[in-house]
């Protein structure tokens, strides 16, 4: 029982995520060179001395990569239920900005200069947060709606609502960017302990759990496993196609808009070009995690472990001091990569199958 349990555990797509992550992680420890770091005295803040670090492994580096990863991780997870389901959403970085727009507005309203400064941090940052959340949520159930209803290929539909969210957030803005929140906010998201941001990467491993526990343990999941795997199928053995359609894009969008709480925390602010091409970073985060495209499989883990796969390779660029340019172009070659050895290993599954 053990060895067959040890057999699944090194078969599993999260497995090799973890070994890629081990080995890209080596190489740029190796190869990444040193940087110099001042040393201060804890108590006076004077600086005492230098020394060589290691230019990966210093821990404002891991925690930059971290803290990054950390919008891109939580979107994926949402993205990779739409691809188990069958779906795909272009649009989710519009959703990501609306939803970062609109939090934004509010807190400004909210915030020292806003009509209502003298509110209380108390509901101030709950509001802020449920506000972000739901906008994100409609745009996703908005999504869902017109996919189902107007039975046209999420493909079209989420192409369409890309440019139409994101055009709404810059007429809302007229391309100025929404600043000056509650402090409070601001100090929630960006409190550390040592030298790395709690929240952001909290709030990622709460969304991988709940991700894992509807995609495991839930009759949506499991049947949104089923519709992407055969929708056909599904419906003869009455799973309500069209429902589990429509609730998996709004969990999508929901993500959205959690991302979208994170970046608002971290930063500081939102304009109608923020998230521009992040389609892109969470479509290779939800492949390169083993989600198939073609649907029916993919793991709330392995998102997350393939947006901390891409996020890895940015910061290799920038590490190794290679031309940044070259980044989207390496980005799109992991996406054909990881498409291209889902294929193979479904090919070979198939054949082992007609062996058996």
């Amino acid at each position: 029982m053990q060895g067959k349990y040890l057999t699944n555990l090194l078969r599993a797509k999260e497995t090799g995520l973890i070994v890629v992550i081990l080995a890209l992680g080596t190489l740029l420890s190796i190869f990444g060179g040193t940087v110099t770091q001042r040393v201060r005295d804890p108590e006076t803040g004077r600086v005492t001395g230098q020394v060589q670090v290691n230019k990966f492994l210093q821990p404002m580096n891991i925690d930059i990569i971290l803290k990054n990863s950390s919008w891109t991780a939580v979107m994926a997870v949402g993205a990779t239920m739409l691809i188990i389901s069958g779906g795909i959403d272009l649009s989710i970085g519009g959703i990501y900005c609306l939803a970062a727009v609109c939090g934004a507005m509010l807190l400004r309203w909210l915030g020292p200069s806003g009509a209502h400064a003298d509110a209380s941090p108390i509901w101030v940052v709950p509001l802020a947060i449920a506000l972000t959340m739901t906008v994100g949520m409609l745009c996703g159930l908005a999504n869902g709606l017109m996919v189902v209803l107007l039975k046209v290929h999420p493909f079209i539909i989420t192409l369409g609502t890309m440019s139409i969210f994101r055009g709404i957030a810059f007429v809302t803005t007229q391309a100025q960017a929404v600043t000056d929140y509650p402090e409070v906010f601001g100090q929630m998201f960006r409190h550390t302990m040592g030298d790395f941001t709690l929240l952001p990467i909290a709030m990622v491993v709460m969304v991988g759990l709940a991700g894992y526990v509807f995609l495991q343990h839930t009759v949506l999941g499991r049947s949104a496993y089923a519709v992407g795997g055969n929708e056909t199928a599904s419906m003869y053995s009455g799973i309500r196609v069209s429902r589990v359609k429509v609730l998996v894009f709004a969990l999508a969008g929901l993500a959205g808009g959690i991302a979208a709480v994170i970046t608002l925390g971290t930063f500081g602010s939102a304009d109608s070009s923020t998230g521009r091409g992040y389609e892109l970073d969470v479509i290779a985060a939800a492949v390169v995690g083993g989600a198939s495209l073609s649907g029916g499989r993919g793991t709330a883990l392995g998102a997350v472990l393939g947006a901390i796969v891409i996020q890895l390779i940015a910061n290799g660029i920038v590490i190794l001091e290679i031309d940044q340019n070259y980044t989207e172009i390496i980005k799109g070659a992991v996406i054909i990569l990881a498409v291209v050895m889902d294929r193979v290993s479904t090919a070979m599954n198939e054949r082992r199958l007609v062996r058996a």
